[in-house]
């Protein structure tokens, strides 16, 4: 369930040799559609949803990204598209769903998203998701100020499961993971909001060089055989950024902007989102 994006990228290297995977893309069509506007819950609401999302942080903490100045390719190694929006762990039970940003903090203007995600999980045990929260134009491709400003309906991108009906599986080899987030997915709807984030085996640098091409942020390295961890030193994840990215062009000065708007300090200090867009490194790049 890669999207139009993905397919995108994919379908550009169709010209290279590349072996043949059996865990290629679902060809699956998943069009960006219409903004939904959702006011935010009272401020009590918030404050007891943070409180559970932190309970549940404590528990679950995203794995981190290192970097890389240059792609590569290799065998043992996997590459994904790097999504640009909101990094967030989906944690899902019975039909109830959470979206928790890398700090555990709560996206709660996210509550349709969440809805959307909590829908087909009715009979699901605790079930935990690394991914990213996206925003689509009509071809497919992310828009972070569409996703920033809600101008357009957002959907979640799955790329990682790190627990399942209760099972934890982050001791779990990565393309285990991924094979049981493939099986997990497969039989939810193309219109669905919960999406697989597919991958690339061993080609790494065509896919960087696709990705350029396409204007896109970049790609993520990822170690077929490792397991998820949350120590930065013991990472097997690296970030392969496209410098040329049009879209962090002025990013730092939005994020500045956006931040100055606040009606009193600390208003959003509960709201993940702005959390996420002030983490910004130098040049307006954001950490993850």
């Amino acid at each position: 369930m890669g999207g139009l994006w993905l397919l995108g990228v994919l379908d550009g290297l169709k010209g290279v040799d590349l072996p043949h995977s059996p865990h290629g893309a679902n060809r699956r069509v998943h069009p960006a559609t219409a903004m939904v506007l959702v006011p935010s819950p009272p401020l009590s609401i918030r404050f007891l949803r943070y409180s559970l999302c932190y309970a549940n942080a404590v528990a679950f903490q995203p794995m981190p990204l290192s970097r890389r100045p240059l792609p590569f390719d290799h065998p043992q190694w996997i590459f994904e598209l790097k999504y640009d929006g909101f990094r967030a762990l989906a944690i899902i039970e019975h039909g109830r769903s959470q979206l928790v940003s890398r700090n555990g903090h709560p996206f709660s203007s996210f509550a349709d998203l969440r809805q959307a995600i909590s829908a087909p999980s009715s009979n699901m045990g605790k079930t935990v998701l690394d991914g990213e929260i996206v925003c689509l134009d009509k071809f497919g491709r992310p828009q972070f100020r569409d996703l920033l400003f809600h101008r357009a309906e957002p959907c979640f991108y799955a790329f990682d499961l790190l627990m399942r009906d209760g099972k934890d599986l982050r001791r779990e080899g990565l393309i285990d993971r991924k094979h049981e987030l493939r099986r997990l997915l497969s039989g939810l709807p193309a219109s669905s909001r919960l999406r697989y984030a597919d991958h690339l085996e061993q080609h790494g640098t065509a896919l960087f060089q696709r990705v350029c091409e396409m204007d896109l942020e970049g790609i993520v390295a990822k170690h077929s055989f490792g397991p998820y961890v949350t120590d930065r030193e013991r990472s097997t994840w690296f970030k392969i950024r496209n410098r040329s990215y049009s879209q962090m062009q002025g990013r730092e000065e939005l994020f500045e902007r956006e931040r100055h708007k606040e009606p009193v300090p600390g208003w959003h200090c509960c709201d993940a989102e702005l959390e996420q867009a002030s983490v910004v490194l130098s040049g307006g790049i954001r950490t993850e």
